[in-house]
């Protein structure tokens, strides 16, 4: 039965055998070396300190993850976040991002961010559809920014509010505070079903 779920340090390996082909094989990350276990290790937890990083999981085996991050480090931004996500080649096209996107918006507007930020490497229709079909907005973007495979790419930007933009947002949840409120979540929410 499929599931998602927070992401523990247990997941490190099947998360980082999804990333390294895509940092090794592809513009879709900027990065030119895949990080090994050890790092996504440090990352899952730099991560799950302050927003959440959700795996979707079949059969024990773990088929994509999403995860929000710090938008930007003055204290006015901090209703906004930026999200990323990635799904394995073979579990592609089958609804896995949608539910995992759904899932990260529902914890965050839990949290008390309003507003989502996606940066995607172009050209890249998939990630794109994805990021439309959930409701975001292009902003803009970023020309010829990231040098990679002999060549340099442009990363647009998306956008989207989780909800109506208070006037005066609410403080946003952290540490075991939001752990709690995610736990409870994931865990009232209905089985996941593709």
């Amino acid at each position: 039965m499929p599931s998602i779920r927070l992401a523990t340090l247990a997941d490190a390996a099947a998360i980082q055998a999804i990333y390294a082909p895509i940092v090794r094989d592809t513009i879709i990350s900027f990065e030119l070396v895949p990080p090994n276990v050890d790092e996504i290790r440090g990352r899952i937890t730099k991560v799950l300190a302050r927003y959440p990083w959700l795996v979707y999981a079949r059969d024990s085996k773990v088929l994509g993850y999403a995860y929000a991050s710090q938008h930007h480090d003055r204290a006015a931004y901090d209703w906004s976040a930026d999200i990323s996500i990635y799904v394995s080649a073979r579990a592609r096209r089958m609804g896995l991002g949608r539910a995992l996107y759904q899932s990260l918006f529902a914890l965050l507007r839990a949290q008390n961010v309003v507003n989502v930020y996606a940066g995607v490497s172009l050209p890249n229709a998939g990630s794109v559809g994805l990021h439309e079909a959930m409701g975001m907005t292009p902003v803009g973007v970023y020309r010829q920014v990231g040098y990679k495979f002999g060549a340099w790419h442009d990363v647009g930007w998306w956008e989207m509010a989780l909800g109506e933009r208070p006037a005066v947002p609410a403080a946003m949840l952290s540490g075991d505070e939001a752990h709690r409120v995610w736990a409870s979540l994931l865990h009232s929410a209905d089985e996941v079903t593709i």
